[in-house]
């Protein structure tokens, strides 16, 4: 390795970090909102803690779908801001509003329409009106939220994650007392329970978008972008053209969440035991992924900023150092699992045989980071190429079509033997994974090639 290499190695894992810390402490905050609730929830009754957890299963996915869609800001913005082409950041942003808005419309529409759903669950009236409650003031924040997303697009783009992470944290401490205030009914506020988490976290998320809003108008580093120096009406062609990057990360998104919603239905029957096992090892796991989540974010940045400057060497590189950063880390965090398992295990848990069957479930989940964190990191990487539809065809195939099949016979048939319960949907969402982190990775080798060959013609 000589010297000029590690130079440009040294460069790129400062910049690459110096974006993800940022990002990981704000996504941390967000995940740290929803455990606040229902903390608090549970405290108040197990019947609000429920009903909770029936509105989280449902305005999660949605909310990821509706996020998901709005990450098409990302590789547009750092594309411009690579080519110094800030000028036409704003209107692009302000497009991006356009979209989000017309997206949360839809998204209020299906939370405020969600009774049927909860009926068909199974949920008790009673269950149903809290949730629908608790949903209703989940839905007064959704424009917020989409806003937000936009102008943390935005900052991420142009490489400042810093405000994201600042309100990120900001939020978080805010969410416990008005939480508090809402749930248990201090000041003057009557007692609402899982409802009063509806409010608190629309609040929450009202605030959170306007300090966003003040920071974008008033920081230096945004100044160049003119974001709110004119109000413009919708252009249906650069909607369009975000929708057409944005709808398949919101799909493949959506994708990932719904298929470990489905799986917690599958295996309800097991009982409270085996359910409680596989809750907390899903729940250190999506802890553990936050930081390849980050990392591959970070990657959307360094890649559309390069793409940006028509560099695509440095987008490969940058995007190729990431993945790898990323694997090194997963396998430490797999080792770390592996060995403390019923450490990890007994954070959640004292009850002996929850414990057990949570410490054999995290091996599954161990194994689980390395594909995970190959396939997040090169997802990354095409959307900073802008090159989306194809997460979204690997994913679905990936989940639906591998995952899922082979999950449910190994699962709850005796097609291969004895059921194996949630061991057998681990494994097969580890088997998924695998293909979804080859098939991603040869696809980033055949984008990043095709796009040093196009520019080097160009």
């Amino acid at each position: 390795m000589n010297a000029t290499f590690k130079n440009q190695f040294r460069i790129e894992i400062k910049a690459l970090f110096s974006l993800t810390l940022p990002i990981l402490i704000a996504q941390l905050a967000y995940t740290s909102m929803g455990f606040v609730d229902a903390m608090m929830a549970g405290h108040f009754s197990k019947h609000d803690l429920a009903a909770i957890a029936l509105g989280n299963s449902i305005w999660i996915p949605i909310y990821l779908l509706m996020t998901g869609i709005i990450l098409a800001t990302t590789p547009k913005v750092a594309n411009l801001f690579g080519a110094c082409n800030n000028k036409e950041i704003g209107p692009l942003v302000r497009q991006s509003l356009w979209m989000a808005f017309f997206v949360v419309v839809v998204v209020i529409v299906l939370l405020l329409s969600a009774h049927p759903l909860l009926v068909f669950m199974g949920a008790s009236e009673d269950t149903s009106l809290l949730t629908m409650k608790f949903l209703h003031g989940i839905a007064c924040g959704m424009p917020a939220i989409a806003f937000y997303q936009v102008f943390r697009c935005l900052s991420d783009g142009i490489g400042r994650p810093k405000p994201s992470m600042v309100l990120g944290v900001i939020g978080l401490t805010l969410n416990i007392p008005v939480n508090y205030v809402m749930v248990f009914g201090k000041l003057g506020f009557p007692a609402m329970g899982g409802a009063g988490c509806g409010i608190a976290s629309a609040s929450v998320m009202w605030f959170m978008c306007f300090g966003f809003v003040w920071w974008i108008s008033y920081g230096h580093a945004y100044k160049s972008c003119e974001i709110f120096k004119r109000f413009d009406m919708p252009n249906w062609k650069v909607i369009g053209d975000l929708l057409r990057i944005g709808v398949p990360i919101g799909v493949a998104v959506f994708t990932e969440a719904s298929i470990f919603s489905v799986i917690a239905l599958l295996i309800a029957k097991l009982g409270d035991d085996v359910v409680s096992g596989h809750m907390i090892a899903l729940n250190f796991s999506s802890l553990v992924f936050m930081v390849p989540l980050a990392i591959s974010i970070a990657i959307t940045v360094r890649v559309g900023q390069a793409m940006g400057r028509k560099d695509a060497v440095a987008a490969r590189f940058s995007a190729s150092v990431g993945v790898v950063v990323a694997f090194v880390l997963a396998f430490i965090s797999m080792s770390l699992m592996l060995i403390f398992r019923e450490n990890v295990a007994a954070l959640y848990t004292k009850d002996h045989t929850v414990l057990m069957l949570a410490s054999h479930l995290i091996i599954f989940a161990a194994l689980y980071q390395l594909p995970d964190a190959i396939q997040v990191t090169c997802a990354g990487a095409l959307r900073g190429y802008q090159d989306t539809g194809i997460i979204m065809f690997i994913t679905v195939v990936s989940y639906w079509v591998i995952a899922m099949p082979i999950g449910y016979s190994l699962g709850l048939t005796h097609f291969w033997g004895d059921p194996q319960g949630p061991a057998g949907f681990w494994t097969s969402l580890i088997i998924g994974l695998a293909f979804a982190s080859v098939m991603l990775g040869m696809r980033f080798l055949y984008q990043s090639r095709r796009q040093i060959r196009m520019l080097s013609y160009s």
